[in-house]
């Protein structure tokens, strides 16, 4: 298991050369209350870098201002060297409650962030029929959000986000309404597709198991103000079975690492 710890320095950019998106300095402050300081992260290209801390640490937030969606007090983030100033074609974010039109089929809930674009009917229904199956949802594509689980819901909003082509996937807790069982399956699956698009994936959870199940890297944030405390890179084999993973001894290992560092914070 690489550890690499970033208390030493906190006003270092860790960047890589492969890095696509780069946070340098960010700072986010609700009136007098201190959300964010001093945030400075690179985020590698084709890498799931998951946002692992206690409650209220800010990592909605920062995932947010990554996404251009509010605004930071101080700093700057660029998306493939271009500064972020609002939303962009190259993040698509993936939210918590869904955020599926209730009026709208999943054909054109999956097909919305197309048809924005501008991009003909005929062929982004072709694209979103082709993630509604990598999804999982085929035959599906008649029904409305209130005719689905919860579970199928997620699959919809994380099939809108893949069908619009983003090279940076932001996903704000999307597994966290589903229960135990599909919770394990969009896992799985999670992995099976960061693999097959090659795609960079920022992912907040408040799952230490999920973190190091799913993550290329995990960064931990302090207590707010957040700040980055730790950049883990667990050392897991993924290939094979996926439930071998749950007893590999460094998937073991490192939950058990990153609870010693963040139980002091539970009350």
């Amino acid at each position: 298991m690489a550890v690499t710890a970033v208390r030493e320095k906190p006003s270092a950019i860790h960047t890589s050369l492969e890095a696509i998106v780069e946070v340098k300095g960010i700072c986010k402050s609700y009136g007098n209350v201190e959300a964010l300081r001093d945030i400075n992260l690179d985020f590698p290209r084709g890498k799931l870098t998951s946002l692992l801390g206690p409650s209220g640490c800010g990592k909605t937030t920062l995932l947010k201002i990554i996404a251009g969606l509010i605004g930071a007090s101080a700093g700057s983030v660029t998306v493939d060297g271009k500064r972020v100033s609002g939303p962009g074609p190259e993040r698509a974010f993936v939210f918590q409650d869904f955020a599926l039109m209730p009026w709208a089929t999943v054909l054109r809930n999956v097909a919305f962030g197309l048809e924005l674009r501008g991009t003909g009917k005929a062929e982004r229904d072709e694209i979103a029929r082709r993630y509604i199956a990598q999804v999982g949802l085929s035959g599906f594509e008649d029904k409305y959000p209130h005719e689905l689980s919860g579970g199928m819901r997620q699959r919809v909003g994380l099939a809108r986000a893949l069908s619009v082509d983003a090279e940076v996937l932001l996903l704000d807790e999307p597994f966290s309404a589903v229960d135990e069982q599909n919770r394990r399956k969009f896992q799985e699956d999670l992995i099976r597709l960061r693999s097959a698009q090659n795609k960079t994936f920022i992912f907040v959870t408040h799952s230490i198991e999920e973190a190091v199940y799913i993550s290329d890297r995990i960064v931990l944030l302090s207590p707010r103000p957040g700040r980055v405390s730790q950049v883990i890179e667990p050392d897991i084999d993924r290939s094979g079975d996926p439930d071998r993973i749950h007893r590999d001894k460094h998937y073991l290992d490192t939950v058990e690492e990153i609870w010693q560092g963040l139980k002091q914070y539970v009350e």
